[in-house]
């Protein structure tokens, strides 16, 4: 496995993304969704480094990146940035790997901004409407309201959010997931970036998910209580020459539901995609 580089930044329209490479071989970025980073998939990215030079990013408002009050976080302005990166980073064909809002932000890029992929691989992704859960549709409707929370208030409904996203026990890695939002500038981003989300940013690009000629690979946890399953099979066939897998025992958090078979799907995808 290859030795991951120092956390770099680069600037774009005045945000600071975080991010860091590491591995030898073809080039394979990782997108995450929300309300997660980079970090939900440094694992998995350990795994494929062996064989591949991994790209781990933090998306404005998550992570390690910037989350100023007046930045935009939507899935619009994420798509731009991702296509911006893959310049940035000279990747003109990379293999890309992408869960939740992630795979929004990868179909975008491709669709809307010139991007090109070596293969594509969706993660229990929002790439079809409806998406969101109650709650998510709750915040939506009052962020500023949730935004002013009492911190132990808020922190345990960001707990319970959380946990609904797994099939599975994650208490262990509950810390991780939480820690990023529970602070003043956390828990504003939080609310903020749920409150930017919107139907039409795939909407938008749904009529055209037939035309993407790249090999693409479809995975989706069976126990999906965030995006159900039927998601997936409608996905896969307005993708024609996409293939699908379904993992038991996942749900939405699949990474941490599922991680050897994930792993396992994920290197037998990519290596034979792998140039």
């Amino acid at each position: 496995m290859g030795t991951p580089s120092p956390p770099r930044s680069l600037s774009w329209r005045g945000r600071r993304v975080a991010w860091h490479s590491f591995g030898t071989g073809p080039a394979l970025v990782l997108l995450h969704g929300t309300p997660w980073s980079s970090a939900l998939w440094h694992p998995i990215a350990k795994a494929l480094s062996s064989r591949f030079t991994v790209y781990l990013w933090d998306m404005p408002g998550y992570g390690a990146s910037s989350k100023d009050a007046e930045h935009a976080v939507d899935l619009g302005t994420q798509g731009e940035l991702f296509a911006h990166l893959l310049d940035a980073w000279g990747l003109e064909r990379p293999h890309v790997i992408a869960h939740d809002f992630g795979g929004a932000v990868a179909l975008r890029a491709r669709l809307l901004h010139g991007a090109r992929f070596a293969s594509l691989c969706l993660v229990d992704v929002v790439a079809l409407s409806p998406w969101g859960s109650p709650f998510f549709t709750l915040v939506a409707q009052h962020a500023d309201v949730f935004s002013q929370l009492p911190p132990a208030v808020h922190r345990g409904a960001i707990e319970a959010y959380i946990r609904g996203a797994a099939h599975g026990s994650i208490e262990e890695q509950l810390p991780m997931l939480v820690s990023p939002w529970v602070d003043s500038t956390g828990q504003s981003a939080f609310y903020r970036q749920i409150a930017q989300a919107d139907e039409r940013y795939t909407d938008e690009i749904e009529p055209s998910y037939s035309t993407i000629d790249e090999p693409v690979h479809i995975v989706w946890g069976a126990d999906d209580a965030w995006i159900p399953v039927d998601r997936a099979h409608r996905l896969h066939a307005a993708m024609p020459g996409s293939s699908l897998a379904i993992i038991p025992d996942a749900g939405h958090l699949i990474q941490l539901d599922a991680p050897e078979a994930l792993t396992a799907e994920l290197t037998r995808w990519t290596e034979q995609h792998r140039r």
